[in-house]
């Protein structure tokens, strides 16, 4: 298994495939780097180096009880970058992923990235507040919370019909992406995916944006019932110096999942222009 130990001790699994222009995909909550499989097949196949890791805490890597938040989830991300010496690299993250780029990009990545990409993401901040009225009240990731911490299972179960749309009317359900979310949800740590719900909720990423300067894209499904597409999406490509929204009408939180193929074909797009 690929490891690294960072400086606490937390081993951090990652994969590492091909040769090329590297692309590092971040995953969301409560999930693993496996999220990404489809989207790390498809780059690739047209000659590009994937990366994904598991973040501490998630998947493979050590079921951490500290370090739970974003300043030391981009820490352990710019020591993997560092071991693995990636320059002009891009950095993709879905959901706490796009928190999780945004933070790294800020703070470690003048010199070693190229562009970015915020997909179905956490920016600028999620929760309600008197500064972010159009935001989620923060009783609903208390609900998250019960359900996280009292009968988890269950929960990661309902929880996939939201994510992917599979609520909606008319919507083509499948088993098997179901499944999926629950086995990587359940391969973590309990207590780390309880205290990353604070971290992908209340992190305010605003200097974040503000101060990365390279191209990224923004990308929002605009019926996405987990970040809702109006408090997120278009308000982190403001403030972005370089930013480019591009919304998706009637895709759901897991567009990565269920729209791959138009979800690679526009990821392409950006990395090649």
């Amino acid at each position: 298994m690929n490891m690294i130990t960072v400086k606490d001790g937390t081993q951090i699994y990652f994969k590492d495939w091909g040769t090329g222009q590297p692309l590092f995909f971040h995953h969301g909550w409560p999930l693993s780097a496996d999220d990404w499989d489809t989207q790390m097949m498809f780059f690739l196949e047209r000659g590009y180096r994937v990366i994904a890791h598991d973040r501490r805490g998630h998947g493979r890597s050590t079921q951490t009880v500290t370090g739970n938040e974003m300043d030391t989830y981009a820490a352990d991300v710019a020591e993997l970058v560092a071991k693995l010496d990636l320059k002009e690299a891009i950095h993709i993250g879905h959901s706490t992923g796009g928190g999780e780029v945004a933070r790294y990009v800020a703070r470690y990545g003048k010199g070693r990235v190229a562009k970015a990409v915020l997909i179905s993401s956490v920016p600028p901040i999620m929760v309600k507040s008197e500064k972010n009225p159009g935001g989620t009240p923060v009783e609903v990731f208390d609900k998250i919370r019960e359900g996280t911490a009292n009968h988890r299972a269950q929960f990661y179960e309902d929880i996939t019909l939201p994510f992917y749309g599979y609520n909606r009317p008319g919507a083509v359900i499948s088993q098997g992406v179901r499944d999926n979310w629950w086995r990587q949800g359940m391969m973590g740590g309990i207590k780390a995916q309880y205290d990353c719900i604070k971290a992908f909720s209340e992190t305010d990423f605003t200097e974040d944006l503000k101060k990365i300067e390279i191209p990224t894209l923004v990308m929002h499904g605009e019926d996405d019932q987990i970040v809702p597409f109006s408090d997120s999406g278009p308000l982190s490509a403001k403030l972005l110096k370089d930013g480019t929204l591009k919304a998706y009408p009637g895709f759901p939180h897991g567009m990565p999942t269920t729209h791959a193929e138009q979800i690679n074909a526009d990821l392409l797009e950006f990395i090649k222009s």
